[in-house]
């Protein structure tokens, strides 16, 4: 009876969550929402170029202005931003609700286990979040790689006596994601009435790189007073593809250390699963004892502690 009334609940849950999904995507599409954007600035009467940023790149709407208030979300936010997955942090949040709320209701309707359920909607909420680490960490490092092709042609098309917004234009067509896409983002902004400096410097925050950094710093110092940017951007794209390669020798000298960490935390969860789901009776006392529950969440802290240790000595910053 009680199966069966959970799994009605989570039958309803989903449908309304689908249907708010699917209004919320219809209203929130581009389209719909430049036509708002334009009408609010037809009514403000406001056309300056601050005011045109301010309502076409920074406006948000009143859900997200009040999730961003959350505690936790501005890291959240940023994690998505770097990742580049396009998905709204409300999209992101209901699509964990009702993975986590599917699982639970699965879980408990099989086993009827309460921790057993608790347990796996908990994995279900995390594992969206160690997505966003792996496409974040995967999109940082193919970004590292085409930085210096992308200086070297900023450096050619400057000495061919383009100047420096033509050559972010280039690269905006030439260039593949994400190094072509986010300098798109910075040549849309300098044509809204932003400075190319400017418009650059904006770029760090969409992705966590110490090499993009240093180009903004030199674009801003060369804007202030002066130089051969073209020479210095020559000179940048060399040191990076130094750091590149000794990056790549450090990773082929630390990759026992990475695969034991994985072998470590990782096998014990598998034999568990195996052990559980070859006789659920005998491994279900993890889960019904007191004394049994307390050792299983300390063996799985302590597995989560020595991941992180290793980690800490294998990460070698370059």
């Amino acid at each position: 009876m009680i199966s069966a009334a959970l799994l009605i609940f989570a039958a309803v849950f989903l449908t309304v969550l689908a249907l708010f999904l699917v209004i919320t995507a219809v209203r929130q599409s581009p389209a719909a929402e430049l036509k708002r954007r334009l009408r609010r600035m037809e009514q403000s009467g406001t056309g300056s170029s601050d005011a045109i940023m301010g309502n076409l790149l920074k406006e948000t709407t009143p859900a997200e202005q009040f999730i961003f208030r959350l505690p936790l979300m501005g890291s959240i936010k940023r994690m998505i931003e770097h990742s580049g997955v396009t998905i709204r942090p409300v999209r992101f949040l209901i699509a964990i609700i009702i993975a986590s709320t599917s699982v639970f209701a699965a879980m408990f309707a099989l086993r009827g286990n309460l921790p057993a359920a608790l347990l796996t909607a908990a994995l279900a909420a995390v594992l969206p979040f160690g997505f966003l680490g792996y496409r974040r960490q995967q999109r940082q490092k193919r970004f590292d790689e085409l930085l210096p092709d992308a200086l070297l042609m900023i450096a050619r098309s400057l000495r061919a006596g383009h100047s420096l917004s033509g050559a972010v234009e280039l690269i905006s067509q030439e260039m593949p994601e994400p190094v072509g896409g986010l300098f798109k983002i910075a040549f849309e902004r300098q044509k809204l009435g932003m400075r190319i400096a400017e418009a650059l410097g904006t770029l760090p925050a969409q992705i966590d790189s110490v090499d993009l950094q240093f180009f903004v710093t030199i674009i801003r110092i060369n804007s202030e007073t002066g130089g051969n940017l073209s020479e210095i951007l020559e000179k940048l794209a060399e040191t990076i593809r130094a750091r590149l390669q000794i990056r790549r020798q450090v990773q082929v000298y630390t990759a026992e250390g990475r695969m034991s960490g994985y072998v470590l935390v990782l096998l014990p969860v598998f034999v568990f699963i195996a052990f559980y789901l070859r006789n659920p009776d005998y491994m279900g006392v993890f889960f019904t004892e007191k004394s049994c529950q307390m050792s299983l969440i300390a063996a799985g802290l302590a597995q989560v502690a020595g991941f992180l240790m290793i980690r800490k000595i294998i990460d070698i910053r370059i």
